[in-house]
């Protein structure tokens, strides 16, 4: 027979929450001690690469890739896939910042949805560089003033953002990873009220993902397309009858209050957003190939072009055609392919390119989003 004090304690007891509150708090500590284990051990790699090393030398998204998958094929729960992620993103952003932070560029100003794909993809301890233009981000990660850039290429009901593809024409960066980033839209305004409401701010791309409650909503409204939905918010809190349609980020960067939302009109509203840079890396195990092709112009080049790809085993992704710039009516084609430059089976096919591409770009090997 047990003792009175071997009793266990009630279930919502004052002694029962204390018990809890202390083993969560111990738990507490060894997180912390591991990650700081963690952080000396990141700060090894980083000696063991040399004192001249610059923090992009030591970032490395293949293995970044690798370690979330990781995390993800361990997860058994409570918390979900995107929760766990999140978490190792951001010790891992912090470990390597401890050398000198990465500069990532994106599309600014502060509060848009470039914005969130950056730090989303590379965690919150960057240093951060908003850019006036795509053009811009660009031009910054090609010179070496950014590290990296983020760009969007694509949203899943808009298609494709053509002045993104367009740059890579003219451009030597790199494509060296990719974020999936679910798009919310929101109507802000500075005073909350949908009837002062006389004109909307916002990026072209919004303003069509958002069609229908527009059309719904407030018929006949003047819309005023801007370069980003951060610029959009920053027009709007300036009177009382403008409106924004941006991120809700947005509206605490701005001052703005909550009209509506979300608005868009489709609930996976979903943007594919590029990270740009300089180099070419390993394989990660899961990995997608950008190539930019020019296309000989001659009767089924462009199936010639695409069956070694079929033939040997590789799923093309997506397909998009732009005028060349090398003369009227020529076209390159922008192709994402599965599989990594450096693996054979896209060897083989790059190689039987060579009798129907008048040039082959390689803009890009890298690892495939991870959520």
């Amino acid at each position: 027979m047990s003792r009175p004090d071997e009793e266990a304690t009630p279930a919502g007891s004052p002694e029962e929450l204390s018990r809890l509150r202390e083993r969560i708090d111990a738990i507490d500590r060894d997180i912390q001690s591991l990650i700081g284990e963690r952080a000396r051990f990141a700060g090894q790699v980083g000696r063991a690469k040399g004192a001249l090393a610059r923090a992009v030398d030591y970032y490395r998204p293949e293995r970044e890739a690798q370690v979330l998958r990781r995390v993800v094929d361990r997860n058994d729960g409570p918390l979900g896939n995107a929760v766990l992620v999140r978490v190792f993103r951001e010790i891992m952003s912090a470990c390597l910042a401890q050398q000198e932070p990465l500069k990532v560029g994106y599309l600014g100003p502060e509060g848009t949805h470039s914005q969130q794909a950056a730090l989303k993809h590379f965690g919150h301890s960057v240093k951060e560089l908003p850019l006036a233009s795509i053009e811009e981000v660009f031009q910054e990660v090609e010179a070496g003033n950014a590290d990296f850039g983020v760009v969007p290429v694509e949203n899943s009901t808009q298609g494709t953002i053509q002045s993104t593809l367009d740059m890579f024409l003219s451009s030597g960066v790199r494509v060296c990873g990719e974020v999936e980033l679910r798009v919310h839209q929101h109507l802000l305004s500075r005073s909350g009220r949908i009837e002062d409401i006389e004109r909307v701010y916002s990026h072209p791309q919004s303003f069509a993902q958002c069609r229908a409650w527009l059309r719904t909503n407030l018929p006949g409204i003047e819309m005023l397309p801007v370069v980003s939905n951060a610029n959009a918010a920053r027009r709007a809190r300036n009177a009382d009858d403008a409106a924004a349609i941006a991120g809700i980020s947005a509206a605490s960067v701005y001052g703005l209050k909550a009209v509506a939302g979300p608005i868009e009109d489709r609930p996976d509203n979903t943007t594919r957003f590029l990270v740009l840079g300089r180099e070419l890396f390993s394989p990660s195990g899961n990995d997608r190939t950008s190539l930019l092709v020019f296309i000989k112009d001659q009767p089924g080049a462009l199936y010639s072009v695409l069956e070694p790809f079929a033939r040997n085993g590789l799923s093309m992704t997506r397909i998009e055609s732009r005028p060349g710039h090398a003369g009227p009516w020529q076209y390159a084609f922008f192709i994402d392919i599965n599989g990594h430059v450096h693996e054979a089976a896209m060897e083989r096919a790059l190689s039987g390119l060579d009798d129907f591409a008048q040039e082959v770009r390689v803009l890009g090997s890298y690892p495939v989003a991870i959520e």
